[in-house]
């Protein structure tokens, strides 16, 4: 059995009428694994990302996740297999601004069974935890997510994003609002409540200060040969 969460061969990526913006050779990417990719703005960053999310699909090559051939199912089948195993935490956040912050933490898992049957307890006494993991303090815990400071909305949709314990998270430019103290603190919550749940975390930012803390870290200018940035 593979290792592997997500594998990528000779993946190119072009959108109608252009020409490819995205062409890796390969790229894989371990069970467990907190991979930090790198790049300026025209790189393909949030073109891979949307491929690893399986909102668009490639032209050419072969992109398995979890050992999933993303390609072998129906958009209905992608949107299914998302919300089974990815969280994804938004550099917008993409909060319901007028829900509550447990009721936000909690939407991820409406449309995902294998979520809720992950869960070890129900769904609100794990938002709970998650939201006093990422140091949330509990009086804001009901409060609708627009009366948040901007760190505090960076943690719920981080609770969000880890509920059900999905196998792989992906973070793209979360921290970018934060100053560089807080960035790292947030990165070490992260990191420990992806441990704690054996999540596979894929983290994009263009944040050379953030670097450090990972140990792993790919340049996708490099990697991705039609790279105009």
């Amino acid at each position: 059995m593979s290792n592997a969460v997500v594998e990528i061969r000779d993946l190119a990526f072009a959108w109608p009428g252009q020409d490819a913006v995205l062409d890796l050779p390969t790229l894989r990417i371990e069970r467990g694994e907190r991979v930090f990719i790198k790049g300026p703005s025209g790189c393909g960053k949030s073109t891979l990302l949307g491929l690893l999310a399986g909102i668009q699909t490639a032209n050419h090559g072969t992109l398995e996740v979890l050992g999933q051939p993303l390609a072998q199912l129906s958009g209905r089948g992608r949107d299914h297999f998302r919300a089974a195993n990815l969280g994804y935490i938004f550099q917008q956040f993409n909060l319901l601004p007028f829900l509550s912050v447990l009721d936000n933490v909690t939407s991820a898992l409406t449309f995902s069974p294998a979520k809720r049957a992950r869960l070890r307890q129900s769904p609100t006494e794990e938002a709970r935890r998650l939201l006093a993991e990422l140091q949330l303090p509990n009086e804001a815990w009901q409060r609708p997510v627009h009366a948040l400071s901007i760190g505090q909305q960076q943690r719920v949709a981080a609770a969000r994003a880890l509920i059900g314990s999905p196998p792989l998270v992906i973070a793209d430019e979360p921290t970018s609002a934060l100053d560089t103290d807080n960035r790292a603190a947030f990165i070490k919550l992260l990191f420990a409540e992806c441990e704690r749940q054996g999540s596979t975390l894929i983290f994009v930012s263009h944040d050379p200060y953030l670097e450090p803390l990972f140990a792993r870290v790919e340049n996708l200018q490099q990697l991705n040969r039609r790279a105009t940035c």
